[in-house]
């Protein structure tokens, strides 16, 4: 894969005169690396080059009619981006068990295009009929109640953007670089514009919770999906009351079956696996019920033999998405180094940017709007020379939180952890302009 140049940063506009100050003279210092670049290419050889300049020409293809405009209904990718799809990490050795990663290092912006959401399911896809699926609120509550899906559709709703990341993403740095490419290390992650209805509306509608017992500190909600392996998560209904959302559509259109339809539950910045799909029952309860998937699986195993078990926020997280693994710096120059950056506890404050393994770091700058628990775009002016670099990301979020170390991740948790790694990714650039995980 080739890593194209000739892109000008795009800066943030805030409108005030300061802003307009720095937008010009980053504007100025981006563009003046690019021309020296492509002044040096000009001068290059056309074998030192990837692919030789051609003379401005009439294509081939603007002498023939295209195709008729209604071909696709739904419309489809070109067929030049056949390889831009989702691709599986390995084999599950339970039926129906599979996951898919989303190729963050093809995608532009921070919304996931819906066909490459990533997925993970546990039991196969149901083929769910809208029409007959059932939503039953009832437990802890004043009016039991079973919602059908004209019901959701009745209740004021809204749309947030939300990343959504299954806490076994980058699971195979652990031990450390895998030697894996960006969609096999980082794919298990995603955002989307979400429409939906407040869990907090639902519960309303149900007359509200009733008082959990008195030797109840807090009330837990139980969700569970309609699929073959009846995913059940106990979630901390308090914590999650005014920001989760049953949702029905993502991105303005409904759900794909892969990734829930006909209804899901969103719990912002929670683990994926509590995000469940194809929701079929929310149960208050006054404490957690223990199961499969809180238990024996999503929990971590500590040094001295404890688990870290209801871990549900997601750390704050970056990596660079260009250039990345299988990417190749195709000539010196100017390149902006551009990636994502999210975190389960809120906004992105900050990203740095190391070229040199981490000895130096560099403030880049973050692509807006800035939104809370959403994918956050960063950029980072860099000029390669032909030496060999190691690039690295690092994010603070609204708290304080830093991203940590692999280092530091392993000496607080060891190495039989599964879930929840977030230690800085390390990008290799070698001297012949080749990316990867080392």
């Amino acid at each position: 894969m080739r890593f194209l140049s000739d892109r000008k940063p795009s800066f943030p506009a805030d409108g005030s005169p300061a802003s307009a100050r720095r937008r010009r003279l980053l504007g100025s210092a981006a563009l003046s690396a690019l021309a020296v670049s492509q002044a040096r290419n000009a001068n290059a050889s056309s074998a030192e080059l990837l692919e030789p300049l051609e003379p401005l020409a009439v294509p081939s293809w603007t002498r023939t009619p295209g195709t008729p405009i209604l071909t696709h209904p739904y419309g489809v990718p070109s067929s030049f981006e056949a390889q831009v799809v989702r691709r599986a990490a390995r084999q599950w050795p339970m039926p129906g068990a599979a996951s898919s990663l989303t190729p963050l290092a093809d995608l532009f912006g921070t919304l996931t295009p819906n066909g490459l959401v990533y997925e993970r399911h546990h039991g196969g896809v149901p083929d769910i009929d809208p029409d007959a699926h059932r939503l039953a609120v009832h437990g802890l509550v004043a009016q039991p109640k079973l919602f059908t899906m004209d019901d959701l559709l009745r209740l004021p709703a809204e749309s947030r953007i939300h990343f959504m990341e299954c806490s076994g993403n980058t699971a195979s740095e652990w031990k450390g670089p895998s030697g894996l490419p960006l969609q096999l290390t980082h794919g298990l992650l995603s955002c989307c514009d979400w429409t939906g209805v407040r869990l907090s509306t639902l519960l309303e509608a149900v007359g509200g919770s009733t008082p959990p017992a008195a030797s109840a500190p807090q009330r837990w909600l139980l969700a569970e999906g309609a699929d073959a392996a009846a995913m059940t998560r106990s979630l901390p209904l308090d914590a999650i009351l005014d920001r989760a959302l049953v949702v029905y559509a993502q991105n303005g259109e409904r759900l794909r079956p892969e990734n829930g339809y006909p209804l899901r539950l969103i719990v912002p910045g929670y683990e994926g696996n509590t995000h469940v799909k194809w929701l079929r029952r929310l149960k208050v309860v006054d404490a957690p019920l223990e199961t499969r998937e809180e238990t024996s699986k999503y929990t971590g195993l500590l040094p001295d033999g404890r688990a870290r078990q209801f871990v549900f926020e997601m750390d704050a997280k970056s990596v660079i998405t260009r250039p990345s693994p299988g990417q190749r710096l195709t000539r010196h120059g100017y390149y902006p180094v551009v990636g994502l950056a999210w975190s389960g506890r809120g906004m992105i404050r900050t990203v740095e940017v190391s070229t040199d393994g981490g000895a130096n770091w560099q403030a880049a700058r973050l692509e807006g709007p800035v939104r809370d628990r959403a994918l956050t775009g960063f950029s980072f002016d860099w000029t390669w020379q032909g030496e060999p670099a190691t690039l690295l990301s690092r994010a603070t979020d609204a708290t304080g939180y830093v991203q940590p170390t692999r280092e530091a991740l392993v000496a607080a948790r060891g190495l039989n952890s599964y879930y929840h790694y977030n230690g800085i990714q390390s990008w290799r650039v070698g001297a012949d302009g080749s990316v990867s995980n080392a």
